[in-house]
Order: structure tokens, then sequence, then C-alpha cells
């Protein structure tokens, strides 16, 4: 169950994203692409994300933090591709740029979600 509301929080997440940012495109119907690529952030973020942040460790404190935010945009840049290129629907990412301003925002909204359907992140 915990795992279906923090799906559903991620493909708000995304929602709010591919609306927001034109760097963000849907390839295929819409709500199927954002369902897939929320899925695809899901599978990263449990798989891919926690090694990526371990091996940049060093660079994270010594940019304070700041460095996190690279990593949040890699890792919808790899869930893009990934959904794109297994399902053949996805949220097709333009560039780095659009990466971090949907990672940001789909963190933000995410963790609203998350927090109305009691998800504990």
């Amino acid at each position: 169950m915990k795992f279906l509301a923090s799906w559903l929080a991620a493909a708000v997440g995304a929602a709010v994203a591919v609306a927001l940012i034109p760097g963000m495109m849907p390839v295929g119907d819409q709500l199927l692409s954002i369902v897939i690529f929320a899925l695809s952030i899901a599978l990263v973020n449990a798989i891919i994300r926690p090694i990526m942040q371990i091996v940049s460790l060093p660079i994270t404190i010594l940019t304070l933090g700041i460095f996190h935010f690279v990593i949040n945009a890699l890792a919808i840049n790899v869930a893009s591709w990934l959904s794109l290129n297994l399902f053949n629907v996805g949220v097709y990412v333009v560039d780095f740029w659009a990466a971090l301003l949907g990672s940001i925002i789909i963190s933000i909204v995410s963790a609203i979600v998350g927090s109305v359907l009691g998800v504990q992140e």
C-alpha cells in the first residue's frame, strides 16, 4: 500500500512537472506516459539513486548539499530513458535544465501529496 501511495504521489508530481515545464514532453498517451514515467522514477529512486548518492557523497559534502540537485536531475534523465526504451511511452526530457526543474517540482509536489496521503519519506 505504501508503494502505491508513493507511486501516486510521484505520478501527480510528474503530471505537474509535465504541465509546467516545456522541456518535458509526454510520448504516447499522456496519462499512460506519466504513469509509466512515475513507475520508472520509483524504480530509479529505489535502486540506482542510493548508489549515485553514495558515490557522490564527497562532492555533495564539498558543495554543502547543492550537488544533490544534480543527482536528482540525473535520476530524472535515467527514469526518462528507462520508460522510453523499455515501454515505448514515457516523458521525454529535452536537456539537463528541464530535468533539474522537473526534479525540483516533482520533489515538492510529491512531498505535499505524500504528506496528504500519509506516506513517510
